[in-house]
């Protein structure tokens, strides 16, 4: 059973839906209904069930737990020796998509539809046994409704991603992202800085790894981090107590020394809403004032009935509550954006102050940006004999960073790889590697930080090259500088 022995599905969980090797997070709410694989059903069942059943699709889109059945088919013992016979001219199967349809309407499950189909196939005992093993298991995909719901995890969040939308991600397998937590060192205790522009998904799984216990400095490009992926985990509160967050936009003035929350733009939401109240509230006073203006005037002829006199005076009060409400509203909601403001800019103040320690316990890119700048700057926040990984969706980026690497020390045991994964269908006198395999997972450059000399750096730069170049070269560099 897939999932975690013991844990319930509880209502607001985050749960991953999975049929095959189809995969779909979801949120568990009551009477939400949900569409994933041509079905449609309702999660309200599922509530209290261990993480890992198999349920099955009744009629009215409500979950039942899959009883576990045993298969006994004497009609798979006939099988033929080769398939050489068999004509595949869409006249094998007497059953028609009129019949199924009424053996749905009926009632009936796909195990039972299954069956008949099997019995009203003409070609099915002339197939080999394997073939009709692969019939079996395809037919049973098509019409038997079954899913299991299983608890999020980082390789079944990243399989998913992979598989439905692999550009989020910046094409990162998941057999990848494992080697970056392991070269990266992760564990529980550490102080992470993490950049990445994968929808939140290494993220997501550097958290998982530490446990909640340490730190972690998210360096985000743009107004804010996307953490799409990191939700979907259903992590804890606690675990979001230690993270924090960074603009890269201010990495450059903290290295100065010029970095200032007062700089900090606000969000131009928030602007644009507050203009339109200061306007409101403008609006609200010009009205007001010409209300008052013209009250005199509406008083002025004398055979207005006492009715029509009380009906203006019922609507003014009414306004004067309205506006007096709407004010307080108005009051209320700037001061919200306030305390967002402040709350903003103290945790900024804490990421910052953590950066200026300069002592993380490692470094882990996997963006959409050229590597080389990101990993010069973000390389002066981590503490020596650090690692550090960085993930590239292609070679040649890595390439010149390693380049610069180089050129720039302070790193040592500099290694570019790439990850090569193939799947393996394991059965009975059939086992061999599977006809569909991922081309490429990406590269990665990961390396150990050192203590940088920079009065030394110029020399051990030259000897460097001196034992790269080949004998002969060598001896003309250095008769010249003899």
């Amino acid at each position: 059973m897939e999932g975690c022995p013991g844990v319930r599905i509880r209502e607001g969980d985050c749960a991953v839906l999975k049929r095959g090797e189809v995969f779909k997070a979801v949120p568990v709410l009551r009477r939400r209904k949900i569409i994933f694989e041509k079905q449609w059903f309702y999660l309200d069942n599922a509530i209290g069930h261990i993480y890992g059943t198999t349920f099955e699709v009744t009629n009215g889109g409500n979950l039942q737990p899959k009883q576990e059945v045993e298969e006994t088919t004497t009609e798979t013992k006939e099988a033929g020796t080769d398939n050489r016979n068999i004509v595949d001219d869409g006249k094998s199967q007497k059953l028609t998509h009129d019949d199924i349809k009424a053996l749905k309407d009926k009632g009936i499950k796909g195990q039972e539809i299954v069956q008949q189909l099997i019995e009203n196939s003409t070609t099915f005992r002339d197939k080999t046994e394997f073939a009709q093993d692969k019939y079996i298991k395809k037919k049973k995909k098509k019409y038997e409704a079954v899913i299991t719901i299983v608890k999020p995890s980082t390789r079944i969040l990243s399989t998913m991603y992979y598989a439905r939308e692999p550009g989020k991600i910046n094409h990162l397998r998941y057999d990848t992202l494992a080697q970056m937590l392991t070269l990266g060192n992760i564990h529980a205790g550490n102080k992470m800085i993490v950049m990445e522009t994968c929808a939140g998904l290494v993220l997501g799984a550097v958290m998982e790894r530490m446990g909640g216990y340490g730190s972690i400095i998210q360096m985000y490009p743009g107004g804010g981090p996307v953490r799409a992926a990191t939700s979907c985990f259903g992590f804890p509160k606690p675990y979001f107590d230690n993270l924090h967050e960074f603009p890269l936009s201010k990495v450059h003035s903290l290295l100065s020394g010029t970095f200032s929350t007062e700089t900090l733009p606000s969000d131009p939401e928030d602007n644009a809403l507050v203009e339109e109240e200061s306007n409101g509230l403008t609006d609200e006073k010009q009205t007001s004032l010409q209300e008052t203006e013209e009250e005199p005037t509406t008083e002025a002829p004398m055979e207005i009935n006492q009715a029509e006199e009380q009906e203006p005076m019922y609507i003014n009060t009414e306004d004067v509550e309205f506006k007096e409400n709407k004010e307080k509203e108005n009051k209320e909601n700037v001061r919200e954006k306030q305390m967002k403001q402040w709350e903003r800019r103290k945790k900024l103040t804490e990421a910052a102050a953590l950066l200026r320690e300069k002592n993380a316990d490692g470094l882990i890119v996997a963006s959409k940006f050229h590597p080389t700048p990101l990993l010069l700057s973000l390389l002066e926040f981590v503490a020596p004999s650090r690692p550090f990984v960085v993930y590239c969706q292609y070679k040649e980026p890595l390439l010149e960073c390693y380049t610069k690497l180089r050129e720039r020390g302070g790193v040592i045991n500099l290694k570019l790889s790439e990850t090569w994964l193939r799947n393996y269908q394991v059965l009975p006198d059939r086992s061999h590697p599977k006809l569909t395999m991922s081309g490429g997972g990406g590269y990665l450059l990961s390396g150990i930080t050192v203590v940088l000399d920079k009065g030394k750096s110029d020399s051990s730069n030259l000897e460097a090259l001196k034992m790269e170049e080949p004998s002969p070269k060598r001896c003309k560099v250095q008769d010249l500088h003899c």
